[in-house]
Protein backbone atom coordinates (compact mmCIF):
# COMPACT_ATOMS: atom_id res chain seq x y z
CA UNK A 1 0.00 0.00 0.00
CA UNK A 2 2.71 2.19 0.55
CA UNK A 3 4.21 2.23 -3.05
CA UNK A 4 0.91 2.81 -4.34
CA UNK A 5 0.25 6.44 -1.57
CA UNK A 6 3.69 7.10 -2.94
CA UNK A 7 2.67 6.67 -6.51
CA UNK A 8 -0.11 8.94 -6.49
CA UNK A 9 1.63 12.04 -4.03
CA UNK A 10 4.02 12.20 -6.77
CA UNK A 11 1.35 12.09 -9.37
CA UNK A 12 -0.38 14.99 -7.08
CA UNK A 13 3.13 16.46 -7.05
CA UNK A 14 3.70 16.60 -10.36
CA UNK A 15 0.04 17.94 -11.40
CA UNK A 16 0.69 20.84 -8.60
CA UNK A 17 4.00 21.90 -10.51
CA UNK A 18 2.16 21.79 -13.94
CA UNK A 19 -0.27 24.29 -13.05
CA UNK A 20 1.39 26.11 -11.04
CA UNK A 21 3.90 26.70 -13.97
CA UNK A 22 1.82 27.57 -16.59
CA UNK A 23 0.62 30.47 -14.86
CA UNK A 24 1.31 33.88 -15.39
CA UNK A 25 4.25 35.76 -12.86
CA UNK A 26 1.41 38.10 -12.38
CA UNK A 27 -1.22 35.20 -11.14
CA UNK A 28 1.35 33.51 -9.13
CA UNK A 29 1.28 36.98 -7.32
CA UNK A 30 -2.14 37.54 -6.94
CA UNK A 31 -1.92 34.09 -5.22
CA UNK A 32 0.94 35.05 -2.90
CA UNK A 33 3.42 32.68 -4.79
CA UNK A 34 6.85 33.50 -6.16
CA UNK A 35 7.59 31.57 -9.41
CA UNK A 36 10.67 29.87 -6.69
CA UNK A 37 8.19 28.81 -4.42
CA UNK A 38 6.50 26.53 -7.00
CA UNK A 39 8.47 23.25 -5.86
CA UNK A 40 7.50 23.96 -1.65
CA UNK A 41 3.95 24.48 -2.42
CA UNK A 42 4.00 21.40 -4.59
CA UNK A 43 5.19 19.46 -1.49
CA UNK A 44 2.75 20.78 0.93
CA UNK A 45 -0.26 20.23 -1.63
CA UNK A 46 0.25 16.11 -0.87
CA UNK A 47 1.28 16.03 2.74
CA UNK A 48 -2.26 17.33 3.80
Amino acid sequence: MNVARSFNNWRKYRQTVAELGRMSSRELSDIGISRADIHSVARASYAR
